[in-house]
């Protein structure tokens, strides 16, 4: 009856997106059977491609804007390098321009390490990335999107220290650059700064994350690690 009631919603899915229609995966059941799918390596085995499948063509439906992966990660990387050069340019300037420059390359590694971060550690888990996007404009930070497929034939708990990656490498972002605000006597003021600016990041981690981004796919693939752990 399980793999019935799978069988079932996956068609649905399959048939809306084939007609063109506009379909919301959580109200069609999909993810509650996803998540019955990762705790049983064979429904994984016989049902993998399909939700990858399914879930690539919901994407490409309701993303804003998406673009290769390949474009993306270059994209990615030339920012991070525009950043860091932006802070090493800071050495040779005086106040009050040092921490202005610091401060500006900061933020710019913020926006592009999070998304190298899961790209990283996915791939050196097993996974493969299909694009880079924007969600919607009142979430415009770049994402990476994976190939579920894939995703989901990488054991548990890798694939929760993929999402926890890119919440890990940002907030570290802020005190690492301590370092570089000692090494350019930059003012008191920019490190005041840095250091709210990352223990907001940790407030709102603790308070929202949890609950509906990273630090929530983290406790859940976590959860399901643990879960799969006692059943052998």
């Amino acid at each position: 009856m399980a793999d019935s009631d799978i069988e079932t919603v996956l068609s649905t899915c399959e048939q809306k997106l084939a007609a063109g229609e506009s379909i919301n995966l959580g109200t069609e059941g999909f993810w509650r059977k996803v998540g019955q799918v990762k705790r049983d390596p064979a429904l994984i085995e016989q049902y993998a491609e399909r939700i990858g499948q399914i879930d690539r063509q919901a994407f490409e439906a309701w993303a804003l804007r998406s673009f290769p992966i390949r474009l993306g990660e270059a994209l990615l990387w030339l920012g991070t390098v525009i950043s860091l050069a932006i802070v090493a340019a800071a050495y040779y300037v005086d106040e009050p321009w040092n921490g202005l420059l610091l401060l500006a390359g900061t933020g710019g590694l913020l926006v592009t390490t999070h998304g190298l971060g899961h790209l990283i550690i996915g791939r050196l888990v097993g996974m493969r990335f299909t694009h880079w996007f924007i969600a919607e404009l009142a979430r415009p930070q770049p994402g990476v999107k994976t190939d579920y497929a894939s995703y989901l034939r990488t054991p548990a708990r890798r694939r929760a220290w993929m999402h926890a990656s890119g919440a890990l490498t940002t907030k570290a972002m802020p005190f690492l650059m301590l370092g570089a605000a000692a090494g350019m006597e930059a003012p008191f003021w920019s490190w005041i700064v840095l250091i709210a600016i990352g223990v907001v990041m940790i407030i709102t981690d603790v308070t929202m994350s949890t609950k509906n981004s990273d630090w929530k796919k983290f406790n859940r693939e976590m959860a399901i690690a643990r879960q799969l752990d006692g059943s052998r």
